[in-house]
């Protein structure tokens, strides 16, 4: 042990020892997440220590252990998007024109997946190109669509079948596609379009964010089309964005 070689005890550690033995650790290679629990794994051990042997200090009573690593969502590029939306089984039924008019709607609008599988023909304005949904907390936004995704919705609407009426994507039987029904298709879909990364219904939603921001949307609009709240959740998409300009600068620097 790191003390042993010392000739040192636990409850004569100091705050700089502790400091040491973290050093070491994340010299060795230890990741931000693993030395997070670690620093967290001491605290417990001396709070312990001071509580059943009557140990007068805690070295790690001012130990500040380091930041949570930020989850950056992850995105499609533009061309896995494309690919995506462009692909089409060889001989499509009405349910693919439904899934493939659900994928471009969620990719124009950044719905959620609980607020795409539940829209009603109503709440979309095909002449307008609008959006009306209920986010969390009963909010409603307007949210604009392209003309891609209004062609892509027009031509599944003329072939659904009759019973299919009521919900905007909704099965033969009239009930709405499930959230996992639908990111089961997704699956699929992106294995048969030469897609093979993991994805999700919302990694859509993080792509349509990502992707309007490097265009150059400025981020209280891209709030507003989300729904979030608080702009604080909006900006993890800029994180996103300056992370794929590091690579970029990597990668074509000529003294990376």
């Amino acid at each position: 042990m790191f003390l042993d070689r010392r000739s040192e005890r636990p409850g004569d550690a100091t705050p700089d020892r502790i400091s040491d033995f973290l050093w070491a650790r994340r010299s060795e290679g230890l990741q931000a997440t693993s030395l997070l629990r670690l620093t967290e794994s001491l605290k417990q051990f001396f709070r312990y220590l001071k509580t059943e042997t009557g140990a007068t200090s805690d070295p790690t009573s001012t130990l500040v252990g380091p930041k949570r690593p930020e989850r950056l969502p992850k995105v499609l590029t533009v061309e896995e998007v494309a690919r995506l939306l462009s692909f089409s089984p060889a001989r499509p039924r009405w349910t693919d024109r439904r899934f493939k008019a659900m994928l471009e709607i969620l990719y124009a609008s950044g719905l959620r997946v609980s607020e795409l599988v539940n829209l009603r023909r109503d709440q979309i304005d095909m002449d307008v190109g609008f959006v009306r949904v209920w986010g969390k907390g009963g909010k409603e936004r307007l949210v604009p669509v392209n003309r891609r995704a209004i062609h892509a919705l027009r031509g599944y609407l003329t072939e659904r079948p009759p019973s299919a009426a009521g919900h905007l994507f909704a099965r033969s039987s009239g009930r709405p596609l499930t959230r996992f029904g639908f990111w089961g298709r997704l699956r699929t879909w992106a294995r048969a379009a030469g897609v093979h990364r993991p994805l999700s219904p919302h990694t859509f939603r993080h792509s349509f964010a990502t992707h309007l921001l490097s265009g150059g949307a400025d981020l209280r609009s891209v709030q507003e089309m989300l729904g979030h709240a608080d702009i604080s959740t909006t900006q993890i998409y800029t994180h996103v964005d300056r992370e794929a300009l590091k690579r970029a600068h990597r990668k074509f620097h000529p003294r990376p």
